[in-house]
C-alpha cells in the first residue's frame, strides 16, 4: 500500500479535466481532498475502526465514460430482465443502460453520476452533498467527494408516478482500486418512485475498499421505495452511508439486505424535515466468518407529526460480530411524532456476538416513542414443533432463520432481487 502519494490537486482536476466536468464539481473534489487528512474518521459507537484501511490503496481508476454494453457476467446478469428499467456498472465503467421511453418522454433522468453532472449541471449541483450528507462530516464523506468513480443519478420530476421499478447493480471486481460509488435520488413534488440497487462481487477474495453513498431526497408529497442488496466479497473493507431527506408530507421506506462478508460500517439515517413526514426503515443482516459490522440506523425527527421506524433483524454465526445501534431522535418542535423501533438479533454460534442497542433521545414533549430489543438463541419450542411433524432439525433451523429475517425480504419488489437475497441468506445460514 502507498500513503495515496499520487492523488494530488494536479492528479484530481487531471483526470476531472478528461472527464469533462463542470469546474463546480473539480473545485468540490479538489476542496474535499485537502480535508481528508484533517478530518477524523466518522464516530461509530462499540466498534473500534481507527486500524481499518478504508483510505489506502495501490492505484486510483478515473470513471470510464460511455455504456459498452459488453457481456454481463452471470452473477449480473441473474439480477437483470432484458426489459428492465436499469443500470449496470462494472467497477467504474457503465455496461448498461435502459429506460422506457415513456420514462423518457415523461421527463425522467437516469444515467450515471459523471454525466448527469456534465448535461445536468444546475439540478447535480443543487443536491449533490449539499444537503443529505456534508464534504466535511468526516474523512470519509470527504474521501468520497473527491474521489467519486461511479455511481447514478436518478431524478423523477414533479406530479410523475414511475410504475415500475427502476434498477441498479454495482460490481466490483477490481481490487486494487477503490470503488468510490455516488447514488443521488431525488423525486421532485407529487412524484413516486421504486428503486432497487444491489452490489457484487466479481472476486470474493481480492481485498479492497469501498466506499458508498446514497442521498435520496423527497422533496413535498414525494414516495421513494429504496429497496438494496449488498452482497460484497470477505476482502473488502466497506463504508456505507445511506441517508434520506424527507419533505412535507413524503414517505421514504427502505428494505436492505446487508449481506456483506467483509468488515463493513452501514450507516442508514433519515432526516424527517417536513412535517407529517414518515420513514420506514426495514434492516437485515447475516455475519459469519470473522467478519466485524456495525450497523447503525437513525431516523431524526425534524418536522411536526413526523413518523419514523425501525426494525433490524440480525443472524449471527461463526465467530462473527454486529453491533446493532437504532437512534430515534425527536428533535425540538417536532410535536405530535412518533418514534418506534424494533432490533432483535439471533445467535447461531457461542463464538459470535450481536449486540442490540435502542436509543431514544426527546427533546419534545406531546410525542409517542417506543423501542425493543433482544438478543437470543432459535427458540427450542419453535423447533420442537417443527421437528414433531417430521422436519429435521437442521431443516427446522433453517426455516426458523428464513421467518426470522422474511419481514424485510418480501418488501423488495423485484423478483430477481428478491430471488437473490433468499439464496444468499440460504447460502450464509447453511
Amino acid at each position: 500500500m502507498t500513503e495515496n502519494l499520487a492523488v494530488k490537486d494536479d492528479f484530481i482536476r487531471a483526470f476531472s479535466g478528461d472527464l469533462g466536468e463542470p469546474g463546480w464539481l473539480t473545485e468540490l473534489r479538489i476542496n474535499a481532498w485537502q480535508q481528508v487528512s484533517e478530518l477524523a474518521l466518522p464516530f461509530v459507537d462499540k466498534t473500534k475502526i481507527d486500524r481499518w484501511n478504508f483510505t489506502k490503496f495501490e492505484a486510483y481508476a478515473a470513471f470510464q465514460a460511455g455504456v459498452t454494453n459488453e457481456a454481463l457476467p452471470d452473477s449480473v446478469q441473474a439480477l437483470v430482465a432484458d426489459d428492465a428499467n436499469v443500470y449496470v456498472q462494472i467497477d467504474n465503467r457503465p455496461a448498461r443502460l435502459q429506460l422506457s421511453q415513456e420514462l423518457v418522454d415523461a421527463g425522467v433522468i437516469f444515467t450515471d453520476i459523471i454525466t448527469a453532472a456534465k448535461e445536468y449541471p444546475e439540478l447535480v449541483q443543487k443536491y449533490f452533498m449539499t444537503e443529505a450528507v456534508k464534504v466535511d462530516e468526516s474523512r470519509l464523506t470527504a474521501f468520497h467527494a473527491a474521489l467519486v468513480n461511479g455511481g447514478m443519478f436518478l431524478y423523477v420530476p414533479k406530479n410523475v408516478e414511475v410504475k415500475e421499478p427502476i434498477q441498479a447493480v454495482f460490481a466490483h471486481g477490481n481490487a486494487v482500486s477503490p470503488l468510490v460509488n455516488h447514488v443521488l435520488l431525488v423525486a421532485d413534488d407529487n412524484s413516486a418512485v421504486t428503486y432497487v440497487e444491489n452490489y457484487v462481487t466479481l472476486d470474493t477474495e481480492n481485498k479492497g475498499i469501498v466506499n458508498i453513498v446514497a442521498e435520496v431526497i423527497a422533496e413535498s408529497n414525494a414516495q421513494i421505495k429504496f429497496g438494496a442488496v449488498d452482497n460484497l466479497g470477505s476482502g473488502a473493507t466497506t463504508y456505507v452511508s445511506r441517508r434520506g431527506h424527507v419533505g412535507t408530507d413524503s414517505r421514504v421506506e427502505w428494505a436492505l439486505g446487508l449481506m456483506n462478508d467483509g468488515d463493513t460500517i452501514n450507516e442508514n439515517t433519515t432526516n424527517l424535515m417536513g412535517n407529517g413526514s414518515v420513514s420506514d426503515v426495514k434492516t437485515v443482516t447475516v455475519g459469519r466468518g470473522k467478519q466485524t459490522q456495525n450497523i447503525t440506523t437513525r431516523v431524526t425527527h425534524y418536522g411536526l407529526a413526523s413518523l419514523g421506524t425501525i426494525l433490524s433483524h440480525g443472524v449471527m454465526k461463526d465467530s462473527a460480530t454486529t453491533i446493532f445501534n437504532g437512534i430515534g431522535h425527536i428533535k425540538h418542535g417536532a410535536s405530535k411524532s412518533d418514534a418506534q423501533q424494533e432490533s432483535r438479533v439471533l445467535m447461531l454460534s457461542p463464538k459470535a456476538r450481536g449486540d442490540a442497542n435502542p436509543i431514544l433521545l426527546i427533546d419534545e414533549n406531546d410525542v409517542v416513542a417506543g423501542h425493543a430489543a433482544s438478543v437470543g438463541r432459535v427458540d427450542p419450542l419453535q423447533l420442537f414443533y417443527l421437528m414433531s411433524r417430521g422436519i429435521s432439525k437442521e431443516e427446522a433451523e433453517r426455516l426458523v432463520i428464513h421467518g426470522f429475517l422474511d419481514p424485510v425480504v418480501r418488501q423488495l419488489p423485484i423478483e430477481s432481487v428478491k430471488l437473490q437475497l433468499k439464496e444468499v441468506i440460504e447460502g450464509k445460514v447453511r
